[in-house]
């Protein structure tokens, strides 16, 4: 155990701040930690401090940390390939090499096609990329191929701040085909006018997509043409090419809400046109049939979402629009892809995630055909798909102990065959058993919980209990590399499937959110008390990011005396200065998750379990809170004021608190497969210290 005096925690400024809202006075003394900035010399020195204090924490357990980053190493295949997906003339793929940090993008010309090299092209590399340019990270989200293939565009961020720009490679001359377009979303790319042009979005100054743009190559971006302006700050704006490549559907999105233009693909001088206007309330999900559209939606209490067919000439009436797939509150819809001969249908039944196959007739549709495999527990869902005439569609399926498996799914006889399990070395599924649970909420309402464990694993065991539960996310069972570590050494990995996400319907996500939002809460703590009652948890852990992170903050609040240590993971905990500060990253497009705050009864919803305003002197389990510095999402000071409130109030007994800010990354930490292991495996040396007595108090 390291000396006391060697890991004493640095104690932050405190400058007192009170925050009036609906009569009830907050005092803060750490709002400074927010408004001063991440630039602040004080800033940057508390944040600094609590990253040494952690150094010392962790400085007996290195060696640990070490030997668990060599067995998650032992379990990557690092020369790998992902299989590629056909695009045009080309197949597309990733390819990782020993000792890179980062994937190469690549392509190869598609046998019989009408590619004029046959050679494979690199396309980027990221490894090179990053050192060329001198960065700490780097990430690459949408990659796009022009229809003919001559060009290949991708968005790039350089600082984890999720501020992208656009880079486009001329393939011909493997140089980029002017400058690069900056200060973009990351969740719009989209080529317009078969090769000549690109859709992307722009954010406001909260980093909501706002505007959508048309960029014809060539031109500088000034010249760049404005398609779609969204001025209600609830909602955002995107685009995408309709699977036909005929149609780019433009949509304005809240979360309750979507409203829907189209563009003509092939016109280049094509302006959007309204399709379906927004509805509070009503929701749809829109894909072009050629002489319809078809749509996924809620409309006509049809809470589960159901499939129906709107004509392209004529009224779109969602209400009353015909049926292609009728409604049933047992099945619920979450997504689509069409096909020239089929419609693949993604979606949720029993609790777990399932694909149906619809055949496309002369007068509509053939009746719903349910892909089915082997395992009651699993995973599926739809993959990459880029060509429109084809009878097999690419699929992913995974369970908790079958590494996830790219699947070409025949569309006629809805038979699969493997393209390719992924490879995970040093690893026989033989040895390990899953299985769900059911725990009983406070209201009575069955919570399930899955359980994956070595076979020869003795009960009750050390156990971390993992959860989300937040906009709809499901946590489905999946199989995880990482949780090996913690498996081999006779531990159980749970996943609470609680309310706020979907796992069991669109219902199960509406019973977690806004006013009904501390079910979540009380569903994780529930799910953790059945697994100490039923034998299954001797030490628990709990662990969970983001909206997770907020979790974990509410859930150790409720039931400190629960939890042996806690992993709170870019967490959202300082819910009501976040909410009311209509100025910072999605605040206003999430009031439809949360509440807005400046109305009393969502503020006094969110009052009841933001985990900062909740906090009070007692005895608190050893926890792990780690943030980004350049995080967008949920900025560094939330879990910082957090650290520093709670080492005010924690009182004798308490474990261990450190907190973690990584200097150069934003919400999803490093990017870089190496630095990733080595995050995890820090975290899990600090678990099973904790399990094992070797952290001190503080």
């Amino acid at each position: 155990m390291p000396d006391p005096s060697e890991t004493r925690p640095p104690t932050a400024e405190r400058d007192s701040v009170t925050h009036t809202m609906h009569g009830e006075t907050r005092p803060d003394d750490y709002h400074w930690l927010k408004t001063r900035g991440k630039a602040d010399a004080g800033v940057l020195a508390y944040l600094k401090a609590e990253n040494a204090h952690l150094d010392a924490v962790m400085s007996p357990l290195r060696d640990v940390q070490a030997i668990i980053y060599k067995e998650l190493l032992s379990h990557v295949q690092e020369d790998d390939e992902q299989p590629p997906v056909q695009d045009g003339d080309w197949l597309y793929f990733t390819r990782t090499r020993e000792g890179q940090a980062h994937p190469v993008f690549l392509r190869r010309p598609l046998a019989g096609g009408d590619a004029e090299s046959s050679e494979e092209q690199t396309l980027l590399d990221l490894n090179a990329l990053r050192e060329r340019e001198g960065l700490d990270n780097v990430w690459v989200h949408l990659t796009r191929p022009s229809p003919d293939g001559r060009y290949w565009a991708y968005l790039l961020d350089r600082t984890g701040q999720e501020v992208w720009e656009l880079r486009v490679l001329d393939t011909r001359t493997g140089e980029l085909a002017g400058a690069a377009l900056t200060g973009l979303s990351g969740w719009t790319l989209a080529w317009h006018a078969d090769s000549s042009a690109l859709l992307y979005a722009t954010e406001d100054d909260t980093q909501r997509p706002h505007k959508v743009w048309r960029h014809t190559l060539g031109q500088p971006q000034s010249a760049d043409e404005l398609l779609l302006q969204e001025d209600d700050p609830t909602f955002r704006v995107g685009a995408s090419l309709s699977e036909n490549g005929e149609t780019l559907l433009l949509a304005s999105h809240a979360n309750m809400a979507q409203e829907w233009l189209a563009l003509d693909a092939r016109d280049p001088q094509a302006r959007p046109q309204m399709l379906l206007p927004r509805q509070r309330g009503t929701e749809a999900m829109l894909a072009d049939g050629g002489d319809y559209w078809l749509a996924l939606t809620n409309a006509g209490r049809a809470e589960e979402f159901k499939l129906v067919r709107l004509p392209k000439q004529g009224n779109m009436d969602l209400q009353n629009a015909a049926e292609v797939l009728p409604y049933t509150a047992e099945r619920y819809l979450t997504g689509m892809h069409l096909f020239k001969g089929h419609l693949l249908l993604s979606g949720r039944e029993g609790g777990f995630t399932r694909l149906w196959v619809l055949p496309r007739t002369a007068d509509g549709y053939g009746a719903a055909r349910r892909v089915e495999f082997p395992e009651d527990s699993y995973t599926v869902g739809i993959g990459g798909n880029h060509v429109y005439d084809t009878s097999t569609a690419r699929i992913l399926y995974s369970s908790l102990t079958r590494p996830t498996e790219h699947l070409d799914l025949d569309l006629n006889t809805l038979d699969t065959a493997l393209v390719r399990a992924t490879p995970v070395p040093n690893y026989d599924a033989d040895h390990y058993v899953s299985e769900m649970v059911w725990a009983t909420a406070p209201d009575g309402e069955r919570v399930p919980v899955s359980l994956v464990r070595r076979r020869d694993t003795t009960l009750p065991a050390p156990t971390l209990l993992y959860g989300y539960g937040s906009y709809g996310y499901p946590v489905d069972p999946a199989f995880a590399m990482t949780r090996l570590p913690l498996l081999d050494r006779g531990w159980v990995w749970a996943t609470a499937h609680i309310r706020g996400g979907s796992e069991r319907g669109r219902k199960w996500y509406d019973a977690g959110r806004r006013g009904h939002k501390m079910n979540t809460f009380t569903d994780f703590v529930a799910a953790g008390e059945h697994l100490r009652q039923a034998g299954v948890a001797a030490d628990l852990l709990a662990m969970g990011r983001s909206a997770g992170g907020l979790l974990m903050g509410a859930a150790v609040n409720l039931r400190p005396e629960l939890w042996k240590a806690a992993f709170v993971g870019v967490p959202f905990v300082d819910v009501l200065s976040t909410m009311l500060d209509a100025s910072i990253p999605l605040t206003t497009g999430e009031y439809d998750e949360w509440g807005n705050p400046n109305e009393p009864e969502a503020y006094a919803s969110m009052r009841a379990y933001s985990p900062y305003d909740n906090l009070k002197a007692g005895v608190y389990p050893h926890l792990f809170v780690s943030t980004g510095l350049n995080d967008p999402r949920v900025a560094y000071w939330e879990p910082a004021k957090y650290v520093a409130r709670l080492r005010t109030l924690e009182q004798p007994g308490s474990g261990t608190l450190v907190l973690k800010t990584n200097m150069g990354a934003g919400h999803g930490g490093s990017s870089g497969r190496y630095d990733a292991l080595n995050e995890a495996a820090e975290e899990y040396a600090f678990a099973l210290a904790a399990v094992d007595g070797q952290l001190s108090g503080g």
